[in-house]
């Protein structure tokens, strides 16, 4: 290709110094293509230079990403293509600074594949005052490990101008660094919004709407990813909320919000279809909705297994479900079954009313439950414990068979 640049060159001259008629004809088009051939061979020259420059170079940065860093050979192929390393002082001395801060052997891979240039920035001026602001806020090693791992472009971003600002902005609003902490670690790429452009337009939104600071409180710590949604997103979520009747002064309008914005339209149709084959109408489910949100995010199997058991093998009115739609959520082997066999034999055994709302006892905790109805009950019923633990079952406590208790076989 160079050779055929030298000879368009010379016949160019030649035309210059001995011109035909149509010489200018003929000088434009050698002109023409003298300037393709000019950046054809550029660009032959750029892409040999970019494929074979050092291969000792590339080489040693391939070995080291695999050796040094445990990526996998593939993996450190990738990574070798936004990273050159000559020597392997600085990047030790990166290895060994994140080692010290809390990052593992098995974290370092899953940062570096993101963030491969990591281990060209300056350990002691550019790094170490970001981890040192870190450790100084109450982040353990295992929270530093964890939240970089997760996102490492936050070792890109400036400790005055970004970190320092949002982490400012969380205390003024949750007052202490545990909450922090634990916000950063349930959606680490926070750290990578823009205080003014993106978190103050949508705190201020909702404080318009009067949703109390206690709320913004519980969504920060809570649902994080929520305030990382696009504005359009985020307003088109609090408006529909607001539509669906939900009070935004009460912690459930934060749920709600959640609910939104993980749910498409599709989904929430299914959802309510879900609900209407229990025979519940729009209002009804609606009203489930106002009063647990989360309903709406339970799989499908879930609130199928859950309603069959309840309605079709306990035998309760749907209306009985929707005072007490938390219930929906609890776990159906671990918490609804072993609670609902030993109310069930309480009541057949009279000891507790036949009426008693089933709230009662699956919202307390483990140990209130086995307080109120387990160990005060021991003395007449001595294998109540062991109905619950589930290593007897209601036969074995002489009754005729598990149907006359109400129960089918799951």
């Amino acid at each position: 290709m160079i050779v055929r640049f030298s000879t368009a060159v010379r016949g160019v001259s030649s035309l210059l110094s001995n011109p035909s008629p149509n010489w200018r004809f003929t000088v434009k088009t050698f002109t023409t293509h003298l300037s393709l051939l000019q950046d054809c061979s550029l660009a032959f020259r750029f892409f040999s230079s970019s494929r074979h420059e050092n291969p000792e170079q590339h080489s040693f940065t391939v070995s080291y990403l695999i050796n040094s860093c445990g990526l996998s050979p593939q993996s450190a192929l990738s990574a070798s293509r936004k990273l050159h390393l000559v020597t392997p002082e600085r990047p030790d001395s990166v290895l060994s600074l994140l080692r010290n801060y809390g990052i593992t052997d098995s974290q370092l891979p899953k940062l570096l594949r993101s963030y491969p240039s990591l281990l060209l920035n300056d350990p002691e001026k550019t790094l170490l005052p970001k981890l040192e602001f870190f450790h100084s806020k109450e982040f353990t090693g295992a929270d530093i490990g964890r939240i970089l791992s997760s996102c490492p472009l936050i070792l890109s971003r400036s400790l005055e101008k970004q970190i320092i600002p949002l982490y400012n902005f969380f205390k003024s609003i949750l007052h202490l660094d545990k909450m922090i902490v634990h916000s950063l670690k349930r959606s680490p790429r926070l750290l990578l919004e823009s205080v003014n452009k993106s978190l103050v337009p949508k705190i201020t939104a909702l404080r318009e709407i009067g949703v109390p600071e206690s709320s913004i409180r519980f969504l920060l710590r809570q649902y994080p990813c929520v305030i990382q949604l696009k504005h359009e997103k985020f307003h088109e979520i609090v408006k529909k909320v607001v539509e669906r009747g939900l009070d935004p002064m009460q912690v459930v309008f934060i749920h709600a919000v959640q609910v939104f914005a993980t749910l498409s339209e599709s989904t929430w149709e299914q959802k309510m279809e879900i609900f209407r084959r229990w025979g519940l109408s729009s209002d009804e489910i609606m009203l489930l909705f106002r009063a647990f949100p989360i309903c709406m995010s339970l799989s499908e199997k879930n609130i199928m297994s859950t309603m069959d058991f309840l309605v079709n093998k306990m035998g309760w009115k749907l209306t009985a479900i929707t005072r007490v739609p938390s219930c929906l959520s609890f776990s159906l082997e671990r918490r609804i079954i072993p609670r609902c066999l030993v109310v069930k034999v309480l009541i057949l055994k009279g000891l507790v009313r036949k009426d008693l709302g089933f709230g009662s006892f699956l919202n307390p905790t483990e140990e209130d439950f086995l307080d109120r109805f387990v160990i005060k009950y021991q003395n007449q019923i001595p294998e109540l414990l062991n109905l619950y633990k589930g290593e007897v079952g209601v036969v074995e406590l002489g009754f005729a068979s598990e149907e006359i208790c109400g129960f089918k076989p799951l």
